[in-house]
């Protein structure tokens, strides 16, 4: 019988292992899910408040649901509007950081080496002073809360979509075709629409399935389009709904979109990204899903 010791002994070396594995390409593509940090679990770093909730969860459907033709008065009326501050970029960090207010942190994040690449630090996979400094000058100037150096889940996917704008499609991971073809990248956290090689929406921030509930992969279609869908199984609204496999469907959100736990399997979206991709596809249009979500 192995001890319980030593069980954890291996657990921490493996964990340690993986976090100190080099990067693969400038994409990082879909990476292995980081362990959490010496503090524990991350946390939004911000108090909680209407529009940023500290435990949000997501309208979703288990069942795929029941398909009818909405009538234009029920398609004139637009969703209601996100609260001021929904969308705010938050970062996660420790909890202890979070209490304490760290306006500079000294802790290594889970995105440590993948945020150095970016800024074109040493990739040490260690936190220095000089790191910090690069890390918060890029959190204020694309307005992350708070700016206090951690290399989180929000700044990477900032640097994600950033690296992405000009050609997300640049792996070649979302197959061309000569008609429109919604991508949804697992790994990046990031859609798009392209007909053939150019993009026609996108890309922008989505969150996906978490891993009990994955969003499918493989080709799929859109089905059913619901501007003013309502989920019956959480009695929440799900704007600018379009199904593309069974229960699962690309639609707005009232909640942050960047959290460390995935949807129910759907495709979450802020407000106004849902409602232009509303007006992109169209029912018949095909969608492909690929790649993993780094984290729950």
């Amino acid at each position: 019988m192995i001890s319980r010791p030593f069980v954890l002994r291996g657990l921490t070396a493996l964990l340690v292992a993986v976090a100190v594995l080099p990067p693969v390409g400038p994409a990082f593509a879909d990476p292995v899910p980081p362990a959490a940090g010496p503090e524990g679990v991350l946390v939004p770093g911000v108090p909680p408040a209407p529009s940023q909730p500290w435990t949000f969860d997501t309208p979703d459907q288990v069942l795929a649901p029941q398909v009818y033709t909405p009538t234009r008065k029920e398609d004139a009326v637009e969703p209601a509007e996100a609260a001021q501050g929904t969308y705010d970029l938050i970062e996660y960090v420790p909890l202890g950081e979070a209490a304490r207010k760290v306006a500079c942190s000294k802790l290594a994040g889970p995105y440590q080496r993948q945020v150095e690449y970016w800024l074109k630090l040493k990739v040490d996979g260690k936190q220095s002073a000089a790191d910090c400094r690069a890390i918060r000058a890029f959190q204020r100037t694309y307005k992350i809360k708070p700016d206090s150096g951690f290399a989180g889940p929000v700044t990477w996917s900032r640097m994600q979509l950033l690296s992405a704008k000009k050609n997300p499609n640049a792996a070649g991971r979302c197959p061309v075709r000569t008609y429109r073809v919604a991508c949804i990248d697992l790994g990046r956290q990031l859609t798009w629409v392209q007909k053939g090689k150019k993009v026609v929406y996108g890309p922008v921030p989505v969150r996906t399935g978490r891993t009990a509930y994955p969003t499918r992969g493989g080709w799929h279609k859109v089905y059913w389009k619901h501007k003013n869908h309502h989920s019956t199984l959480y009695d929440t609204p799900m704007p600018y709904a379009q199904f593309f496999s069974g229960g699962q469907a690309f639609h707005a959100v009232y909640g942050s979109i960047y959290t460390t736990v995935g949807s129910m399997g759907c495709v979450n979206m802020r407000l106004a990204d849902a409602r232009t991709l509303w007006g992109v596809l169209k029912t018949g249009d095909r969608v492909f899903v690929w790649g993993r979500r780094a984290v729950g």
